[in-house]
C-alpha cells in the first residue's frame, strides 16, 4: 500500500498498475496480483490509503486535545503546505476517475464522509465552547473543504511567480 500510495501521489492513479507497483518493490507482478485480484481493488485500496495517511497528517489524532480554535489553524496551515499540490491533484484524479469506476466512486465518498466528520467535530466544539459562531457545524466544513477543493483544483497550474521566473530572459516567450 505504500509503494501504491506513493506513486498515487506522485504520478496519478492512472500511473497504479500491477507492474509499476512490483517495481517498486523488485518483485514480479504475480505477487501483487494474488494479494489484489483486479486493478480496481488496487487503485481503491491505494487511495484509501493515501487518504488515509493525508488525513492523519492533516488532523492528527494527538492533537484532538487541543482548543478547537488551534486544531482548525493547524489543519488550514498544513492543508496550504508542501505536499499540498500532489494531494489536490490525488483528489481531483481520484474524483475524475471515479466517474468510471463505481468501486473508487464509493471509496472517495467514504473518505470524504470521515475528513468531513473530523472537521465538522472540530467546528462543532468550536461553537460550543464559543470559538466559532455557527448553528451549523457541518455546512461551515463543507464550506471550508469545498474551499480546499476549489484551491486544489489549481493544484496542475505553475504559481504565478514561477511563471514570471520562467519567461524572465526568454525574449522569445509570448507576453501575456
Amino acid at each position: 500500500m505504500e509503494a501504491a500510495g506513493r506513486l498515487a501521489l506522485e504520478q496519478g492513479l492512472e500511473r497504479v498498475t500491477m507492474k509499476a507497483v512490483a517495481d517498486e518493490l523488485a518483485v514480479r507482478p504475480g505477487l501483487i496480483s494474488h494479494y489484489f485480484g483486479t486493478i480496481d481493488t488496487l487503485l481503491c485500496e491505494a487511495f484509501a490509503h493515501a487518504a488515509s495517511r493525508e488525513r492523519a497528517s492533516l488532523l492528527p489524532p494527538e492533537e484532538n486535545s487541543l482548543p478547537p480554535r488551534e486544531q482548525l489553524a493547524r489543519f488550514l496551515h498544513r492543508i496550504d503546505g508542501a505536499a499540498s499540490p500532489n494531494l489536490g491533484r490525488l483528489w481531483l484524479n481520484a474524483r475524475h476517475l471515479a466517474r468510471y469506476r463505481p468501486n473508487l466512486r464509493q471509496i472517495v465518498e467514504e473518505q470524504e464522509t470521515i475528513t468531513r466528520q473530523a472537521l465538522t467535530g472540530i467546528v462543532a466544539e468550536g461553537a460550543r465552547c464559543g470559538d466559532f459562531a455557527t448553528d451549523d457545524p457541518e455546512r461551515a466544513s463543507v464550506v471550508i473543504l469545498v474551499t480546499i477543493d476549489g484551491l486544489d483544483s489549481y493544484s496542475n497550474c505553475e504559481p504565478p511567480s514561477q511563471r514570471h521566473s520562467s519567461r524572465a530572459g526568454n525574449a522569445s516567450s509570448p507576453k501575456a
